[in-house]
């Protein structure tokens, strides 16, 4: 059971590495995001309408589409399906028009958000705000690594931080 102290100096370590400059923050503050178990799981489209091109391996769902892929789901007016060159599977998922992606208990929505399907990979971009239990964070992207379960923020990462303070 964490005592006052160790969640003080837990929070002071976190408003430390978002505050101080540094090669560290070049990258931005990474954290965790979601399950690690989404990548192999079989990908579920649902939306208005479909739109599929052929020539180029590709499939635009428009109409408030819901992805869902393990215990991840994602929420956008528009996602572009892109195949795999031998069109076995998909190589990635592009959400435009303000997306929604939750995972487990974490909770992201970005302007777009590009799925690297093979790779594990989510790029946010566009007014991100990530919500993690009490706690919100909100840059102008994140690069979610769903393998790894971590979150990687870039460019003005803004945070309110909980005390983490109880009644008892």
């Amino acid at each position: 059971m964490p005592t006052a102290f160790s969640t003080a100096l837990r929070n002071l370590s976190l408003v430390l590495l978002i505050a101080l400059p540094g090669h560290a923050l070049a990258q931005g503050p990474s954290l965790a995001f979601g399950s690690s178990d989404n990548s192999e799981a079989p990908v579920e489209v649902e939306a208005e309408s479909l739109s599929v091109n052929q020539k180029d391996g590709t499939a635009e769902f428009t109409g408030n589409v819901r992805i869902v892929q393990g215990e991840m789901r994602l929420n956008a007016p528009r996602v572009l399906v892109e195949y795999t060159e031998d069109q076995s599977g998909v190589e990635r998922l592009e959400a435009t028009g303000g997306v929604t992606i939750v995972s487990g208990e974490d909770a992201a929505e970005s302007d777009v958000a590009d799925y690297l399907v093979q790779e594990g990979v989510i790029v946010m971009t566009g007014n991100v705000t990530i919500v993690q239990g009490p706690n919100t964070l909100s840059s102008n992207k994140v690069t979610i690594d769903l393998d790894a379960g971590t979150a990687q923020m870039e460019g003005r990462v803004r945070t309110i931080l909980q005390s983490g303070g109880s009644d008892e």
